[in-house]
């Protein structure tokens, strides 16, 4: 199979590429990314070095470059991943998102139906539904759920979402969309939740906590999360919504506390901010539907992923360092123009 990962520069992109390589050893995967501020070159120093992996510098939003690297490499299946996807910088700049989330996801959607793409699958996310009830627990997000956005983000997620059912209920191209829960894992930016704590946190900086901390989020390990977009694109069927959550409900506030024993930090870390704007309250999802037709469910407990989030994170400080201190923006030049 030849595959396109857009996006796969950024965390969860770059994760599902190591985990195709390692399972499918005779695939052949090419990564497109524009490595904006969130697409790191260096997440993907292993992969370079695989003869079934290819990287490829380019835009979604850049139609004629995306025609062109249709026409050349001849794709089976799409998988996008590539999206702005930080709540906080959609409303302060809602515009980039709607260009790239919408515009961008148009212009895939063409070049696969132009050359015939057997697969095109939309990765999006569960804040298209809009949020739930603290005090409800019993309520969960189901692909019925209807659409109720809350933020520029979610707004363009849940746009591409429905122009690609539309592509393939006019256009008959065999799509696929997942809409997946907070994932948390190895590679995820430093502005994240999880991440941002960590890495503050091993510095003894404050950490920043919206509100009280009482939002609620369905944590994802992003491996269950990588396994299960495997499952859809083998044998999800043509045109259907798949819901992956995690099973792994905290709010906010248990995050950091959790992140904070695990690194021996003192809670006095613990900074509260003024909440954040059309803040969702809870987010959680039900996976039934994924579970009964693929038989996939999460393997991986809050508990059990913290921790190994967590170690990665200590193991791998250069990763994030060179992020925070910018020297990641650098690299593509130093890997591919200065040579």
């Amino acid at each position: 199979m030849n595959i396109l990962v857009t996006g796969g520069a950024g965390f969860i992109g770059s994760n599902f590429i190591y985990y195709m390589l390692d399972k499918y050893p005779n695939y052949r995967i090419i990564c497109l990314d524009a490595l904006t501020y969130a697409g790191n070159l260096e997440t993907l120093n292993i992969a370079l070095s695989n003869r079934n992996f290819k990287f490829i510098k380019a835009d979604i939003t850049d139609r004629q470059h995306i025609f062109k690297i249709f026409d050349q490499e001849k794709f089976d299946t799409v998988i996008n991943f590539a999206a702005e996807s930080h709540v906080d910088r959609s409303i302060d700049n809602p515009a980039v998102f709607l260009n790239t989330n919408v515009m961008g996801s148009q212009i895939l959607l063409d070049a696969s139906r132009k050359f015939e793409v057997k697969r095109y699958h939309q990765v999006s996310t569960d804040e298209v539904y809009g949020d739930l009830p603290l005090d409800k627990t019993d309520l969960f997000f189901t692909e019925e759920t209807p659409i109720h956005t809350s933020s520029p983000y979610s707004a363009s997620k849940a746009s591409s979402d429905l122009l690609v059912q539309a592509y393939y209920h006019t256009f008959n191209l065999p799509v696929t969309i997942s809409r997946c829960s907070n994932n948390y894992g190895p590679y995820h930016f430093p502005e994240k939740l999880i991440p941002l704590m960590i890495t503050r946190a091993l510095n003894d900086l404050s950490l920043p906590v919206y509100g009280k901390g009482e939002n609620v989020r369905d944590w994802l390990y992003v491996e269950d999360h990588c396994s299960a977009i495997d499952e859809i694109i083998h044998n999800g069927r043509i045109g259907e919504v798949y819901n992956i959550g995690g099973h792994n409900e905290r709010n906010n506030l248990e995050v950091v506390k959790t992140i904070l024993r695990e690194l021996n930090k003192s809670e006095s870390l613990i900074n509260y901010v003024k909440d954040r704007a059309g803040h969702d309250l809870r987010y959680a999802i039900d996976p039934t539907k994924i579970h009964n037709e693929l038989g996939w469910l999460p393997t991986t407990s809050f508990d059990e992923g913290i921790k190994k989030t967590i170690k990665w994170y200590l193991e791998n400080r250069k990763w994030w360092e060179n992020i925070i201190n910018g020297e990641y923006q650098q690299y593509y030049d130093k890997m591919y123009l200065n040579k």
